[in-house]
């Protein structure tokens, strides 16, 4: 019974560790290192202290490497739904598009964009880049608009470490 319960023991924590270092991770590329830095000092603290535990222990060598190695799993599919969740940030959409209503329509919406005049592959046939900067938590209602409004528009995301200035809707 005192292995069951260990191994319990070590997989939880091990969720608990990995979650925090892919949140450490993202808040790195976020630029705020020390924020980073201090998630870091508790993440190794908590592994180092479930190693120490896992590796004393005599008994079930096997179950306890399936429970760190699936804590480790299941720490890391947390953690990244975590992170998409509760770490937020700003994302940059390109729309390419040869609708030139499809700005006036987005902005009915609320999103705030810039247009500019381009040439594609068929030189003859007027292309629209809309630069649209969105919070990331708002990015699935945009995308949504585009498809409805233009199915053949091409859309690029990329997510923004810096934003000053603009307009964003609430």
């Amino acid at each position: 019974m005192e292995l069951f319960f260990l191994c319990i023991k070590i997989f939880l924590v091990r969720i608990l560790d990995v979650s925090m270092g892919t949140a450490r991770t993202i808040i790195v590329v976020k630029g705020k290192p020390f924020i980073a830095s201090m998630i870091g000092l508790v993440e190794v603290f908590i592994w180092f202290m479930i190693v120490r535990e896992a590796l004393s222990s005599d008994a079930g060598g096997i179950w306890i490497a399936i429970s760190y190695s699936t804590g480790f799993a299941t720490g890391t599919y947390i953690g990244g739904i975590l992170s998409a969740k509760l770490i937020k940030g700003t994302m940059s959409v390109q729309v390419i598009t040869d609708d030139s209503n499809l700005d006036e329509m987005l902005r009915e919406k609320g999103f705030g964009i810039t247009v500019v005049n381009a040439e594609g592959h068929d030189v003859k046939k007027k292309k629209y880049i809309l630069f649209i900067e969105i919070d990331s938590s708002k990015l699935a209602d945009l995308k949504k608009h585009i498809e409805k409004l233009d199915d053949n528009a091409f859309v690029i995301v990329s997510e923004t470490k810096h934003v000053q200035n603009g307009y964003f809707i609430k």
